[in-house]
């Protein structure tokens, strides 16, 4: 299939090429703002497909509105009939279609071309009014307030908020994608005569600041968002394509004496927590165990034993791990247990609690295996 994508340098279309690639899409003909008219003629002469997401929202002269928005349109129709190619055509529209605003004007007015083409031609024509479309690659302080308060607060920069409880439709850059690849092979989601993207999101400008500034401050708390929450989840992958490029990573606090080290690592409202011990030669830690609080050991690097025993019993249980076979160990609750390093060099262990710990009630009550 071959397929001509209009405005494939933009917020859309550089995801929607993206995925085509990694789909194994071969001929994909992308035409911007900057590509030769005399590609288009070809382009339009071959294509199977059309995606036409070219336009532009944030003109410095308005009068672009109607010059591209319907005038571009306009000749990629002329070019296709001039070709005699009836091959199917999406556009991405807006919900400011429906708005008296040159904006919106100038968008319904490229629907309408596309309408009176279709009853002419016979090709097929699917219209998309597309808002608050959010995700990776898209410019900030331009027209998204995601991605301006994505970069802004990322960058440490302030950001303005008019009013808080404003509500927002929106949806996320991977679910239009994977709707316009669905319409492309003839499964096009149409709900009241109308092609939709299934899933959108409504979430209002407070609350979507106040989860981006906790983006921001979970690298301290080492806390990690509720990614069940499918919006979170895609707002949090937003945010971090938008750090600083020398600012991917980050240190953790470790908690280091003789012994060796024990650092935090990631801290969930649901999950518990994840941490990472280091022991050194000769060094057991532990001898302890917990009413609720369970925990699984993973070593990953060296060689030791965890021991375990009821604390009403005198009998003691070996488990013997090591880095060259990566074994998980559940530690029951009612057990005491501890771990001692075995081998020459330091043993790195991953330790999950199913709770984040809590000073004011650890649940640990210290007892010798």
């Amino acid at each position: 299939m071959k397929i001509l994508v209009t405005g494939a340098m933009g917020f859309i279309g550089k995801n929607l090429v993206a995925e085509l690639r990694n789909r194994k899409y071969a001929d994909i003909y992308e035409y911007g703002r900057d590509s030769d008219q005399v590609l288009l003629e070809a382009y339009c002469q071959d294509a199977d497909f059309v995606f036409h997401l070219a336009g532009v929202n944030r003109p410095q002269d308005q009068s672009e509105f109607m010059n591209v928005n319907y005038g571009f349109t306009a000749l990629l129709l002329k070019v296709l009939k001039k070709h005699g190619n009836k091959c199917p055509i999406l556009i991405a529209s807006s919900t400011q279609a429906e708005r008296d605003n040159p904006y919106g004007i100038s968008k319904k007015a490229g629907e309408e071309l596309l309408h009176e083409y279709s009853k002419e031609t016979g090709a097929k024509v699917l219209i998309y009014r597309f808002t608050n479309v959010f995700g990776k690659w898209c410019r900030p302080n331009y027209n998204s307030v995601v991605a301006t308060f994505c970069h802004n607060i990322a960058h440490g920069l302030p950001i303005t908020i008019n009013d808080s409880n404003t509500i927002l439709n929106l949806v996320y850059i991977d679910d239009v994608v994977n709707e316009l690849i669905n319409a492309m092979t003839g499964n096009e989601n149409v709900v009241d005569n109308t092609c939709q993207v299934p899933e959108y999101h409504k979430a209002s400008l407070g609350d979507i600041a106040a989860l981006i500034s906790s983006f921001r401050q979970s690298r301290e708390d080492r806390s990690i968002p509720d990614m069940s929450d499918q919006f979170v989840k895609k707002l949090y992958s937003t945010y971090l394509s938008y750090l600083p490029e020398n600012q991917f990573s980050y240190q953790l606090k470790m908690n280091v004496d003789n012994r060796g080290s024990f650092t935090e690592f990631i801290k969930t409202p649901d999950r518990g927590q994840v941490s990472i011990n280091i022991s050194k030669p000769g060094i057991s830690k532990g001898n302890h165990w917990h009413h609720t609080k369970n925990e699984k050991f993973l070593v990953v690097s060296g060689k030791g034993v965890i021991r375990f025993r009821k604390i009403d019993s005198s009998e003691v249980i070996e488990y013997f791990v090591s880095g060259d076979v990566l074994e998980v160990v559940d530690i029951p609750i009612g057990y005491t247990h501890n771990i001692e390093n075995l081998g020459e060099t330091d043993m790195v262990t991953v330790m999950w609690a199913n709770e984040q710990f809590d000073p004011e009630k650890p649940d640990t009550f210290y007892l010798g295996v």
